[in-house]
C-alpha cells in the first residue's frame, strides 16, 4: 500500500505538462496541499493538542512546504533528469539520519542499494543533459534533504491520530507555507478551463490527499530507512507514462536503469522482511510481535 504512493507521484510529470497551465509551478503547489488537506481536517474533525501545533507546523514546512519549493526551483534551473538524479540520493539521506535519530543501523545493503538507485535513476533519465547551475543543484539537494529529515522526524515523533489525521496537519501548515511565496512570485491565479479544473482536482484528491495518507501510514508502521527507497519508483513510472502517453522514446539503457532501480528497492525491503519472519514464528505476543519485525529490520 505505500508503494502506491510514489506509483501516484510518478504520474505527477505527465498531468502537470498535459493538464495545468505553464509557469505556474508555487501555484500547483499550494492547490495540491491546502485543498487537501482542508478536505482532510474536515473529514477528521480534530486539530492538534499541545506540542503537536508546532511538531505539525515543523514536519508540514519539511515534509510539503520546503520540498515543494525547492523542487520547483530545481526543476526550472536544471534539467529534469539532472534533477531527479540528484533527488535520487534521498534515501541514503534517510538511510543516515535514521541510524544517527532512530538507531536503525546504517547497513552495507543499504549503500550499496542506495548507490545503485541513483545510479539507476541517471540511467532512466539522463539524456547526455550536461547544463549544471549550482543554485538549482543546491535547490535539488535542499529538497532532498528537507523531505528526508521531516520523514525521519515523522518516525520519531510518531503520530498521536490517525493517518488522515496527521497528513491534514502537515498539508495545511505546507500550503500556508507556500501561499505568500505564490502570491508574491507568480501573482494572482490565471482563469483556469475545464482540463486545469480536471488536472488540480487529480493532483489535489489522488496524488495528495490519498498519496500522502498511504505514504505517513507507511512511516509509521514500516522502518523509515527501507520504505524511503520505495520512492525511487517516482521515476520508473514517470518514464514509463511519458513514453506510454507522451511518445516519448524509451532506450536499452533506460530499461537497464529501470532494473537498477527495482532490483535496489526489492533488496533492501526483502532483507527487512526475511529478517522479521523468524521472530513471527516464536511464541510472542501480538505486542512484542510488532516490536520484534521493526527490531529484526533495523
Amino acid at each position: 500500500m505505500t508503494a502506491l504512493a510514489p506509483v501516484v507521484w510518478g504520474s505527477t510529470y505527465l498531468v502537470t505538462t498535459e493538464f495545468l497551465p505553464p509557469e505556474r509551478p508555487l501555484l500547483a503547489a499550494v492547490l495540491r496541499a491546502l485543498p487537501a488537506g482542508l478536505l482532510l481536517l474536515v473529514m477528521v474533525r480534530q486539530l492538534p493538542r499541545g506540542a503537536w501545533w508546532w511538531k505539525a507546523a515543523v514536519l508540514g514546512t519539511l515534509n510539503i512546504g520546503i520540498f515543494f519549493a525547492l523542487l520547483f526551483v530545481a526543476a526550472y534551473r536544471l534539467p529534469g533528469g539532472i534533477a531527479a538524479t540528484i533527488g535520487a540520493i534521498q534515501p541514503l539521506l534517510v538511510a543516515v539520519l535514521a541510524s544517527r535519530v532512530l538507531t536503525e543501523r546504517l547497513t552495507v545493503r543499504k549503500v550499496l542499494a542506495g548507490t545503485a538507485g541513483i545510479a539507476g535513476v541517471a540511467l532512466l533519465v539522463l539524456h547526455g543533459q550536461s547544463r549544471l547551475d549550482l543554485l538549482g543543484v543546491l535547490a535539488a539537494l535542499g529538497g532532498a534533504g528537507s523531505m528526508a529529515a521531516g520523514v525521519v522526524l515523522v518516525k520519531k515523533w510518531g503520530q498521536p491520530a490517525s493517518p488522515l489525521t496527521v497528513t491534514s496537519w502537515q498539508l495545511i501548515a505546507g500550503g500556508m507555507f507556500l501561499a505568500p511565496f505564490a502570491l508574491i512570485i507568480e501573482g494572482a491565479p490565471p482563469a483556469l478551463s475545464l482540463t486545469n479544473g480536471f488536472g488540480y482536482l487529480y493532483l489535489t484528491l489522488v496524488g495528495t490527499a490519498v498519496a500522502y495518507v498511504l505514504w505517513f501510514r507507511g512511516l509509521s508502521a514500516l522502518p523509515v530507512s527501507s520504505t524511503v527507497f520505495l520512492g525511487l519508483l517516482s521515476p520508473v513510472v514517470a518514464t514509463l507514462l511519458g513514453y506510454l502517453f507522451l511518445s516519448e522514446s524509451l532506450s536499452t539503457g533506460q530499461l537497464v536503469g529501470a532494473v537498477i532501480v527495482l532490483a535496489s528497492l526489492v533488496s533492501v525491503n526483502l532483507a527487512c522482511t526475511k529478517r522479521a519472519g523468524p521472530a513471527r514464528s516464536t511464541e510472542l505476543s501480538t505486542a512484542a510481535l510488532e516490536s520484534s519485525g521493526t527490531v529484526a529490520c533495523k
